[in-house]
């Protein structure tokens, strides 16, 4: 049993010195979000995958939108191995050809993600790692019942103690249109989302830019309910505010942050390493414990303070609502200018 044991651990030794060899000397180019995020990235992917490879990852801070950009300008000799995406430029990124198409057997954590977040590798859309669930975030201790469901809204009960998030924000963005969608409206009309956000500016609901005033709508003016992240009923928390997050019934819009390798490099291979890293069950435990990301992969598993905070398992991953990235950024600028004039007042 000593010998096989033995054999065994020889056998490991010498395929992880095999990886290492490969990679000792080598850098890979991503970007991350910066902030408490990249921090998060550095602990739950970057400096693991550095430690387990040998090689060096270097960090662009570059949001979604100025990465994608990047990338466009630099097309014909890009800077980036793998790049990440939490808007959906991936699509369009794809379709342009900027990024490489992922055969999934050459990861080994692909068959254990939900159908959802490797829908698109053969096209060049890379795997989501992490979601961004948007439902209601909401105070546990004021408010005078549960919310359950996003038509809660409307309830007159949350007159006056309703914050919502400008469309110019993502989150303010997906948390409308589930609304709109809600209320019986579509992409191609959002007229149902605009008249709901008139009844409730009439009952007295108030809105914010930034997710730094629905903090400050909490703390000092009584707010009661917010449709936003799960993440952020983490960030009240941790700010002293006895905040809570739910799904809504009628589903959960999300923002998908994906891994995706760059064509055009010479070490896609190495960068493979670092996206099947991305997607493991322990990084995504990671990123939900440290950020309240909700993981992609079903084999992740999440204590209960954790798993409250999130769209955690199979049935909640199920009402995972995904509006296309691509009409919102088409119709993104139709659409504000509705919502400034209906919230003009």
């Amino acid at each position: 049993m000593k010998k096989v044991i033995s054999t065994i651990a020889v056998s490991g030794l010498a395929t992880l010195m095999a990886s290492t060899a490969f990679a000792a000397g080598e850098t890979i180019t991503i970007n991350s979000f910066g902030g408490a995020y990249e921090k998060a990235h550095r602990a739950c992917v970057i400096t693991p995958f550095e430690e387990a490879t040998g090689a060096k990852v270097q960090v662009v801070t570059a949001y979604s939108a100025d990465a994608f950009a990047q990338l466009r300008a630099q097309a014909e000799a890009p800077q980036f191995d793998v790049i990440h995406f939490s808007g959906g430029q991936e699509i369009v990124g794809a379709k342009e050809g900027l990024l490489s198409p992922i055969d999934p057997a050459s990861l080994s954590n692909a068959a254990d993600l939900y159908d959802f977040a490797k829908a698109n590798l053969a096209a060049g859309e890379g795997p989501a790692y992490s979601i961004a669930a948007i439902g209601l975030v909401y105070n546990s201790v004021t408010v005078p019942k549960e919310p359950a469901s996003w038509s809660d809204l409307l309830d007159k009960a949350y007159a006056d103690h309703i914050v919502l998030t400008d469309i110019s924000n993502g989150y303010g963005m997906l948390g409308f249109l589930m609304l709109n969608k809600v209320k019986g409206g579509s992409l191609d009309n959002i007229q149902p989302g605009l008249d709901a956000v008139t009844e409730l500016l009439d009952n007295g609901a108030i809105v914010v830019s930034t997710s730094p005033e629905i903090q400050q709508e909490f703390a000092q003016n009584d707010a009661w309910v917010a449709p936003y992240a799960s993440d952020y009923a983490y960030t009240l928390r941790k700010a002293g505010l006895p905040a809570a997050f739910v799904q809504g019934k009628e589903g959960t819009p999300a923002s998908f942050i994906t891994a995706n390798l760059v064509a055009g490099r010479d070490n896609q291979e190495l960068a493979l390493k670092f996206i099947d890293m991305s997607i493991s069950a322990k990084a995504q435990a990671c990123f939900a414990e440290q950020l309240r990301y909700s993981p992609t992969n079903a084999k992740v598993v999440l204590d209960g303070e954790v798993a409250a905070d999130v769209a955690y398992g199979e049935e909640a991953v199920a009402g995972l609502i995904r509006f296309d990235p691509t009409v919102i950024e088409a119709k993104r600028s139709e659409w504000v200018d509705a919502w400034n004039r209906t919230i003009a007042r």
